[in-house]
């Protein structure tokens, strides 16, 4: 006899049916640390992750620092290093002040909730990222959702609000299809309106700007007073945590009422070295970021003229349609057996509903990279692809 206990949780079961039959199941695929596959799926833009530079660092941390902060921020968990980091990164991107989280996705939460509240609006773009997505729903504001790209749109929502506080929340590179944000005219309307601007910009850290310095120092938004911006170390950088930077009065509110930074465990030592390190690195080889947009386009340029639905790349993400999630799914496979990793986005990861497969430019492929990553995509392409 079945007890009640364990029927609490049938539903489970159910929802697993539901995503199988939808082709929707996911798995967790362990990576070798000899693995010879051709990295396409991954987010280490700038080939820093390997760099023994970047690694030794973060070795050499571990055996000085310990293998873990000990604490949070504001108790044990602040090293020498996380300070280095946060001046670091406010000089390089030009801001007045940084502020280091344990992951992109807490500074996300940490930003959006310390920024925002019960009787305040929020107003994004359709295409935000999850975590912004999530920071969201936890803030309580009264939260408008614009059309993926439309900044009119969002001026217009921005005029009619009731509240005296408003914050736009918006990636800067969107991570699906790697299309670039209406930065400009999203801090126009949020000037003109005493609005705040969000913008994550993992995806355009160490890619686009001056040297990398990113989407918003691109846009010469880096010192706008109403601007903050997340990144993540976990791209570009090759490491791990995330950042906020922005005016000083901003990151010392979040430092006091941000809940994803008071109660977690501070970023551990070895992640702020590593990140420190590979920062250092983008300092000395500036031409890195051009580097893996070069590679982005070659790609992009290639599958599209082999007759796939490609994006245009902003940045270092290129998307290429599938007809539908299985078949996303059966290419990614094939890909793989085949020599080359690529990721495969399904519903209900990608809010327009299209699956594909998603592929990400290194700085350190190289040209055969390049024509051995087109050849097993074409040739494992699935009808209808093309």
């Amino acid at each position: 006899m079945t007890s009640t206990g364990e029927q609490v949780f049938d539903w489970i079961d159910a929802r697993a049916d539901e995503r199988r039959r939808a082709g929707l199941t996911r798995q967790l695929r362990p990576r070798r640390a000899d693995s010879t596959l051709l990295d396409l799926a991954g987010n280490d833009y700038l080939g820093l992750s390997r760099d023994k530079r970047v690694s030794g660092a973060a070795a050499a941390a571990a055996l000085r620092w310990g293998a873990g902060s000990t604490g949070s921020r504001l108790v044990t968990g602040t090293t020498e290093l996380h300070t280095e980091l946060e001046h670091s990164l406010a000089t390089f991107c030009g801001a007045q002040a940084a502020l280091v989280f344990s992951s992109g996705f807490a500074a996300n939460l940490g930003a959006i909730t310390a920024l925002s509240g019960k009787g305040s609006a929020i107003v994004t773009d359709a295409y935000i990222h999850a975590s912004l997505i999530d920071g969201c729903r936890l803030s309580r504001a009264d939260i408008a959702v614009m059309q993926h790209g439309d900044a009119a749109a969002i001026k217009r929502a921005l005029e009619t609000r009731r509240t005296e506080h408003a914050l736009v929340v918006t990636d800067s590179v969107f991570s699906v299809d790697g299309d670039l944000a209406p930065l400009p005219q999203l801090a126009a309307a949020c000037r003109d309106h005493k609005a705040g601007l969000l913008v994550d910009d993992a995806h355009g850290f160490g890619v686009l700007g001056e040297g990398g310095r990113g989407a918003v120092a691109e846009a010469g938004l880096i010192k706008e007073p109403n601007v903050i911006t997340t990144i993540t170390l976990s791209k570009s950088l090759g490491a791990q945590g995330g950042a906020v930077l922005g005016p000083r009065r901003v990151i010392r509110h979040l430092l006091e009422t941000a809940r994803t930074f008071i109660f977690d465990t501070g970023l551990a030592p070895a992640s702020a070295a590593a990140a420190l390190a590979a920062l250092n690195v983008l300092r000395e080889e500036p031409d890195r970021p051009s580097r893996v947009r070069d590679v982005a386009a070659t790609l992009a340029f290639r599958l599209k003229d082999a007759g796939f639905r490609v994006t245009v790349p902003d940045a270092a993400v290129i998307s290429v349609q599938a007809p539908s999630p299985e078949a996303a799914l059966q290419w990614a496979e094939e890909c793989r057996a085949a020599g080359v990793w690529v990721g495969c986005f399904r519903p209900p990861s990608v809010p327009d509903k299209i699956s594909r497969l998603r592929l990400t430019a290194r700085a350190d492929l190289t040209d055969a990279d390049v024509d051995r990553a087109v050849d097993v995509i074409t040739r494992c392409a699935p009808t209808g692809a093309s």
